[in-house]
């Protein structure tokens, strides 16, 4: 509370007959601190402890005439100036809150008239008459003390509030809307040597500032209006929600700009009960597709599904080892034997010399592949992975058929053509792949599952000779 406020909300009384001088004329001594007297103890030279009589004096009372309006006192015009310096121009709240006696729509309102839109502004008219006014009529108001509001912080600072960059106190952001907007106009001055192309060129930009504050204002009511500074009690509201509810309110976001808050709560509260509406009834499909008739047996489905599934996804390592310890032991007993790889006829034809075996020892899935397999992809060229990929397409369209000619392996891998058919004969001499029998098919079908496990699993496999 600063010294102005402080005096014109204590009570002023009388040192000598206690009579309450604080809306009245009253003498104060020079010399003692704190020391008042009233017109009738001072006339009579009163003195009181250490105070003579003699002592130098000043005569104050309470400034209560009007000088601009008639329902403002001198007092509270100094006030809401001094308010609006300390609290800055636009806060209103504080600023009414530091005047003590006028709400924050009467500040706004009395500055804008009085000052803003004053005929001789930047001065507001000071040649009004208030003689006929009485000044009692102005004492009459009794100050009320000014509280500060609790729930208020200490500091206008952004560091104050949950949104970061936000200022409460100001009703500001650290970075306002279009922040850049104030450098075209801060040195702007209008010059009587100025052309008329000149002034209309600042009146344009001026026109384009307001625009700009004007868009800056309709973001900040948004921001109100929808209680958006109130993050926690919002992050709350949308933990009560789903993961799939959640996903939708996001997606429903963009309309809140084109409607008013009380129709996009209610457009948005639609939207999730039908989704819920939605999963509600296929929950009852899939229950009557099960032979579930009642709710009670419902229930119990739904939580015998959820163990289910939990013991699904927290099955052992050990386990998921052991299935694929099997799937390669079923594949090892159907190859017959290991291929040994001959250079391609056309290159020994050509005399062209072949290229230097790839080194696949330390590439990522070696481990995943037998002797021949990595002899394979060795002379190939081909990385572990991707030859897993290879074989894992080809056995599985050679199970599903049941037959696999050569050129169809072509057509399945996007490679080279000779790559392919040298990796098709490795296939068909293992035994993996052969051109009738239900045996080779449970084969090539048990190698293609034993690929995908182990693709999946950084188990290591068991290995053995093909």
């Amino acid at each position: 509370m600063t010294v102005s406020h402080r005096k014109l909300t204590q009570k002023f009384f009388c040192d000598k007959c206690q009579a309450n001088v604080t809306d009245t004329v009253r003498v104060t001594c020079v010399v003692c601190s704190e020391f008042d007297l009233c017109i009738k103890c001072f006339s009579k030279g009163a003195e009181c402890g250490s105070h003579k009589n003699s002592h130098p004096y000043r005569i104050e009372s309470r400034h209560r005439f009007p000088i601009f309006t008639e329902d403002w006192s001198a007092d509270e015009e100094l006030l809401l100036i001094e308010g609006l310096m300390q609290f800055g121009m636009g806060n209103w709240a504080q600023a009414a809150e530091h005047v003590g006696t006028k709400t924050k729509e009467e500040c706004e309102e009395h500055y804008l008239e009085t000052y803003v839109n004053s005929e001789d502004w930047p001065l507001p008219d000071i040649n009004k008459d208030f003689s006929h006014i009485a000044i009692a009529q102005s004492s009459n108001k009794k100050m009320k003390p000014s509280t500060p509001s609790r729930s208020k912080p200490l500091s206008s600072q952004p560091t104050n509030h949950e949104i970061a960059g936000y200022m409460p106190g100001r009703v500001e952001f650290e970075t306002e809307y279009e922040n850049d907007a104030e450098q075209h106009i801060k040195d702007m001055t209008f010059n009587e040597d100025d052309t008329p192309e000149d002034t209309e060129l600042k009146q344009i930009m001026l026109e384009i500032y307001n625009n700009k504050l004007e868009r800056r204002i309709e973001r900040k009511l948004f921001i109100f209006e929808r209680g958006l500074l109130e993050y926690r009690k919002t992050q709350s509201a949308e933990k009560k929600l789903t993961r799939e509810e959640r996903d939708l309110l996001n997606q429903l976001k963009v309309f809140a700009w084109y409607q008013t808050h009380e129709d996009y709560k209610a457009f948005s509260e639609g939207h999730i009960n039908e989704l819920r509406l939605r999963n509600r009834l296929s929950q009852l499909q899939d229950w009557r597709r099960n032979g579930i008739t009642t709710f009670a047996d419902g229930e119990k489905y739904e939580i015998e599904r959820a163990q289910r599934i939990s013991r699904i996804r927290t099955g052992t390592i050990k386990e998921s080892a052991g299935i694929l310890d099997k799937l390669h032991k079923m594949a090892i007993k159907k190859t017959t034997h290991e291929p040994v790889l001959e250079p391609p006829a056309s290159s020994k034809a050509q005399g062209r010399k072949p290229a230097a075996p790839l080194d696949i020892q330390n590439a990522d899935g070696v481990h995943l592949l037998n002797p021949g397999e990595q002899q394979l992809c060795s002379t190939l060229r081909i990385l572990p992975r991707p030859y897993l990929v290879i074989k894992e397409t080809i056995l599985k369209e050679y199970a599903k058929r049941g037959s696999l000619r050569r050129r169809q392996a072509r057509d399945l891998v996007n490679i080279d053509v000779n790559k392919t058919g040298r990796i098709y004969d490795f296939f068909v001499e293992s035994g993996w792949i052969q051109t009738t029998g239900r045996v080779a098919v449970a084969a090539a079908a048990a190698a293609a599952a034993a690929t995908t496990a182990a693709s999946s699993s950084n188990a290591t496999p068991v290995q053995g000779n093909t």
